[in-house]
């Protein structure tokens, strides 16, 4: 075979300390891949990092400082799409239910003895290679898709280039507004939401059940978001939320209702339940003093990360978590016309309604001249008798909307 056409050919990469079993299975691989050999786990992975060119891993389970098993959970929870979506040929000594299950759980495509046949195996193995390269054509014309439309084919969100692009307008209206010389001062938020303990996720359910919780989780996003705002996914764990004309509150409100909603949320595969929370960090460009896009969302991601590391199911914003009380606090200082009307774009209904006494004694002044004008028949008497009957109603920690 010539160096030309055995380049041409697809990589497996074999790992096994056993050198014997590792020559039996390059001599029933080499007239169809090219192949790789590597004597244990660690010197596997160290291998996929730096060859792209592996595009099937067979690996033994028992081996001197990783194993098998941990080898495929590096494979499994890689960020690289590349080593991530490899497929992986578990090889064992013996027939064993027990690995067997383990191995697939992890994630793995197919388990096979070493005693197996060379038919069979050869067969296996190329195709596992098929399907994978018909998954990879299918990924580069998705990709490919991706760059041309603003939604992302597989998810149904924004895709991260459109996201980029439309907050990159957003930023350039609302430093044009700042400037307009009336006052007013638009602003623009942005909340990195990510899955807590999705590793442990992978680990404890498999692979296909920590997609089933993503999948979830962006249609949660997706059909609660207001019309202007955009959502795309970040990685398998983490999405991003743009939320034009949205102050630090109304943002850091809605994803209080995000997390609380999550929090009640039971989720059921094969009979077991299944119950997630999330972390959210949230970055305003007036708060923080931002003037680019990377800027506002990073300082987002950065703020997740804190929440994760402090435990998870937390909301952190500049001066560190958000709870409840902060949104109230807020919601109860002077009242802003302007500022109520941001939070319904925003779709923070609930917490309007909490100020509607207030709202209403900022504005009866107004309506009593409209009303002296026009005789147009406004309830003022009602709305005085609410605006100071009313005032001492207090927050209801219970309401669970989303």
């Amino acid at each position: 075979m010539s160096d030309e056409v055995k380049e041409a050919l697809p990589k497996v990469l074999i790992v096994d300390d056993s050198r014997m079993v590792r020559a039996s299975i390059v001599r029933h691989l080499r007239d169809r891949f090219q192949v790789r050999e590597e004597v244990d786990g660690e010197a596997g992975w160290e291998a996929l990092v730096i060859d792209p060119e592996i595009q099937l891993v067979i690996t033994d389970i028992g081996m001197p400082r990783l194993d098998g098993y941990g080898l495929l959970e590096r494979i499994r929870s890689s960020k690289l799409s590349r080593v991530h979506d490899l497929p992986v040929v578990v090889i064992s000594g013996e027939e064993d239910r027990e690995s067997r299950e383990k191995a697939y759980k992890l994630g793995a495509n197919d388990f096979i003895t070493k005693g197996i046949g060379a038919t069979e195996l050869l067969a296996r193995i190329e195709s596992l290679s098929r399907l994978a390269q018909t998954s990879r054509e299918l990924e580069q014309s998705r990709a490919a898709l991706a760059a041309q439309s603003p939604v992302d084919p597989t998810t149904g969100l924004a895709t991260g280039a459109y996201l980029n692009w439309h907050a990159e307008q957003e930023m350039a209206l609302a430093k044009r507004r700042g400037g307009d010389g009336r006052g007013a001062k638009t602003e623009i938020s942005t909340m990195v939401v990510e899955i807590d303990h999705y590793d442990q996720l992978v680990q404890w359910h498999g692979q296909h059940v920590a997609q089933l919780v993503t999948r979830k989780l962006s249609k949660i996003l997706a059909t609660k978001v207001r019309k202007e705002d955009t959502v795309a996914q970040l990685a398998p764990d983490q999405f991003a939320v743009l939320s034009p004309s949205t102050d630090l509150v109304g943002c850091c409100a809605f994803a209080l209702r995000l997390q609380r909603a999550i929090e009640n949320l039971v989720m059921t595969y094969r009979d077991e339940r299944i119950r997630i929370s999330v972390t959210a960090g949230v970055a305003c460009s007036s708060v923080d003093d931002v003037q680019t896009v990377s800027q506002l969302i990073g300082l987002a991601v950065q703020r997740a990360e804190q929440g994760r590391a402090a435990g998870g199911n937390k909301v952190v914003a500049d001066q560190g978590e958000v709870g409840r009380e902060f949104v109230e606090r807020v919601f109860r200082q002077a009242v802003s016309i302007d500022h109520a009307l941001l939070q319904l774009k925003a779709g923070a209904t609930d917490e309007v309604i909490e100020r509607l006494p207030e709202v209403v004694a900022t504005l009866l002044p107004l309506l009593e001249l409209l009303e002296s004008r026009i005789h147009c028949g406004l309830p003022l008497d009602v709305l005085g008798q609410h605006a100071s009957t009313a005032a001492a109603e207090t927050y209801d920690p219970r309401r669970t909307s989303i």
